[in-house]
């Protein structure tokens, strides 16, 4: 009786503990896969649209560059009142009769004199190698941009697909954990009902009594382990905290015979789709065009100006004026400064160059280490569910003894830990060899190609 109370306890925890959730969120539940995890993280967590948005602010510098070929043109109006100095003029104002100067020859002050001016100014660029320059450097940084939104995709895709393996992990052991509550219910109404039929002893229930409450709290265990990871895979996923989520895969689904490249083929794969690799490239790409641009600057411009407008003491009595000109300008010397942002440049290329090189032997060692692991683990899997099987006999036999009365639930009880154990073992084994899989597709660069 105790037994039956304690699984419709345990039966009705499980449900209104899932029941409340949803009906907190209030929302339909994210039912998704292992790939469809790696993908949607790709695509809608916060580090890839930050990217996305780094690429928007270099577009609109590309618009800002080009602007440098359109026409510049600008309006005024402008009123001013203003006083002078008659000495300031440098001319000798003398009467033609008198031959006396009309100014003090010191100097007097003359005015105020207000005018007022209303003119429109346009510069137009002709030739300017450096603005050409600058434009492409300012195109290549889009390019260079859009390869790092591979790179955070790529990135959180990884980050996602190993939450949603740990997330699998937790559910399986639930699941492990509540066979194991069977077992352990099971062997506490074979005790009882062997003591109460007089061929059984007190010591065999309270043991099976401590190997159920042992069960139970390795489910309680388990259980909260399950809570946090979908927490953890939620966030990589980039939704909202309390977020329903459902698995559509398991670990008993997914494929665990998989095939293991050759360690040259699978780094020739990861030279060519890494994201970090290829945004190296772009960046180097980038730097150079910036290194152009400066020294484009060297070379003469060409533009033409003009402006119209009206100038008078009074807006009723304005005259049109205007200029028009062509300037040439061709820098000479500006005290070596052009020269050291050249160099500088210079050497952030040989910086960048150093870093692809290391990002190719990163990529190199991560790629042979994820294939030791997917090795590795795929034997372990081997040995643990080889392991799972002999544990499993061992139980029944022992608890075909137990049952004939031929000894007591010691013997049942090792043999049900010893199966407790290889159950775990198998899970990890399993898990192990689903997170070499996305370990190796994130060394290669293909987390989102993951099924």
């Amino acid at each position: 009786m105790q037994t039956a109370r304690f699984t419709f306890r345990l039966a009705a925890a499980l449900f209104l503990s899932l029941a409340a959730g949803t009906l907190l969120v209030g929302q339909e539940p994210v039912v998704i896969s292992l790939g469809g995890a790696a993908r949607f993280a790709a695509d809608k967590s916060a580090g890839p649209e930050a990217a996305r948005l780094r690429v928007a602010q270099a577009e609109a510098r590309v618009r800002q560059r080009r602007a440098d070929f359109l026409p510049n043109l600008s309006g005024a109006v402008g009123e001013n009142e203003r006083t002078f100095n008659s000495a300031s003029f440098g001319i000798s104002f003398n009467d033609p009769l008198t031959g006396k100067s009309l100014f003090n020859p010191n100097g007097q002050v003359l005015g105020p004199i207000r005018t007022w001016d209303v003119r429109g100014t346009l510069r137009q660029s002709i030739f300017d190698a450096g603005s050409f320059a600058r434009l492409q450097a300012a195109r290549a940084g889009v390019a260079a941009y859009s390869a790092e939104v591979s790179v955070a995709s790529q990135m959180a895709a990884a980050t996602a697909a190993t939450a949603y393996v740990r997330a699998l992990r937790a559910e399986a052991q639930i699941a492990a954990r509540v066979a194991d509550s069977t077992l352990a219910t099971e062997l506490l109404g074979i005790a009882r009902d062997q003591l109460s039929a007089g061929v059984g002893i007190a010591l065999d229930v309270t043991r099976a009594q401590s190997q159920l409450a042992s069960a139970r709290v390795q489910l309680l265990v388990a259980r909260n382990e399950q809570s946090r990871t979908l927490l953890e895979l939620t966030r990589a996923l980039g939704l909202p905290a309390g977020t329903p989520v459902v698995l559509s895969d398991s670990l008993l689904r997914l494929p665990t015979t998989v095939a293991i490249p050759n360690a040259t083929e699978a780094t020739a794969v990861a030279m060519r789709s890494r994201a970090d690799l290829l945004s190296a490239d772009e960046q180097i790409r980038a730097s150079a065009r910036q290194l152009g641009a400066l020294r484009a600057e060297r070379l003469p411009s060409l533009a033409a100006f003009a402006d119209q407008g009206a100038t008078g003491k009074t807006t009723d009595h304005l005259l049109n004026t205007y200029t028009v000109g062509v300037q040439l300008s061709v820098p000479i010397f500006d005290g070596f400064h052009r020269e050291g942002r050249i160099d500088e440049q210079r050497l952030a290329i040989k910086e960048l160059d150093v870093r692809k090189r290391d990002l190719a032997l990163q990529a190199s060692t991560e790629v042979r280490s994820a294939l030791f692991d997917l090795t590795a683990s795929a034997e372990e899997l081997i040995a643990n569910e080889e392991r799972l099987g002999l544990a499993d006999q061992e139980l029944s036999q022992a608890r075909d003894r137990f049952r004939a009365g031929v000894s007591g639930n010691a013997d049942v009880i090792t043999a049900s830990i010893s199966l407790n154990a290889a159950r775990s073992q198998l899970i990890d084994a399993r898990a192990a060899v689903q997170s070499a899989r996305v370990a190796l597709a994130r060394a290669q660069g293909t987390v989102t190609e993951l099924p």
